[in-house]
């Protein structure tokens, strides 16, 4: 009679217990304390990627970006520098020397374009007192992996040395080929990280964007544990979707930029998800938080 009764107790509790999570008493999702004052801890570099934010005016999202803490914004091209300098801003990842995505370093027959356009960029970059540029492998279009390494590596080496002299660091993204970016060549670390070893320069570096790498191959924090050396850059993004990065997608980032900080990484994580939400900005502000670690 007593066993009987304590198996009722014990049923009542559970369902009590399962009732309460139903009515919404489990662990809150994320929210940053509105209540306090808003600051960074200091250990990460933040940064946001501007195509994210294309309807919010330059100057609005440059005045946010120092209202909640940011270092500068990625991928901002020479005629907005001055925009951000009056803010007091870098372009944290400079671009606009590419020919786009799909045609890149891989293919022999954009050298010649590729080599002027990023000798002058060099010079843009350094003078303005910046030190990343963006570049890309472009797409395979039936090339193998070895040539497209032989080919990039061969256009590459040809300015190296010029990045070098100027303390410009060029930085290869890496995007998946599974959604996004179909056919994109560095779509996988371990082929950046060949290329990074046949160039054999500090001034060339992986740019690791988190999101396209949990798609194709996942792993995450192993991958950046094993290869951090040859990474000089990170992008976020919610997976799947690409949009906040909080408790609605697959990834933990509090545990991933944990991991990039025992690494003793030191440069800039941009922010670079497309908000769902209607208030552009507060997701922006939110992921910063959860990544501020």
């Amino acid at each position: 009679m007593t066993d009987r009764s304590n198996r009722r107790r014990v049923i009542k509790n559970i369902l009590a217990g399962s009732a309460a999570l139903a009515a919404g008493t489990a662990l809150p999702a994320f929210k940053p304390d509105e209540k306090k004052p808003f600051m960074l801890k200091g250990n990460i570099q933040h940064s946001v990627c501007r195509w994210c934010y294309g309807s919010v005016p330059l100057d609005e999202l440059c005045a946010f970006a120092v209202e909640i803490g940011l270092k500068g914004i990625d991928l901002v091209g020479p005629k907005d520098w001055d925009t951000l300098k009056k803010y007091n801003l870098i372009s944290t990842m400079c671009n606009g020397a590419e020919l786009g995505l799909t045609k890149g370093w891989n293919d022999k027959q954009y050298h010649a374009a590729l080599i002027k356009n990023y000798m002058e960029h060099i010079d843009l970059v350094a003078a303005a007192g910046f030190k990343n540029l963006f570049c890309a492998s472009g797409n395979r279009n039936g090339m193998d992996d070895e040539t497209g390494l032989k080919n990039c590596e061969e256009g590459l080496k040809q300015i190296i040395g010029y990045a070098e002299k100027k303390g410009v660091i060029l930085q290869m993204e890496l995007l998946n080929s599974k959604v996004d970016h179909k056919d994109y060549m560095c779509d996988r670390t371990h082929w950046g990280v060949e290329l990074c070893k046949r160039i054999a320069s500090p001034n060339f570096k992986l740019l690791y964007d988190i999101y396209h790498m949990q798609i194709d191959e996942g792993d995450v924090i192993r991958t950046i544990r094993d290869y951090n050396t040859y990474i000089g850059h990170y992008h976020t993004g919610g997976v799947p979707g690409r949009h906040e990065i909080d408790e609605t997608q697959e990834l933990y980032y509090p545990a991933i930029m944990k991991a990039i900080l025992a690494t003793g990484f030191n440069d800039y994580v941009a922010q670079e998800f497309i908000p769902a939400a209607p208030d552009k900005l507060a997701s922006l502000k939110k992921a910063v938080t959860i990544c501020d670690v």
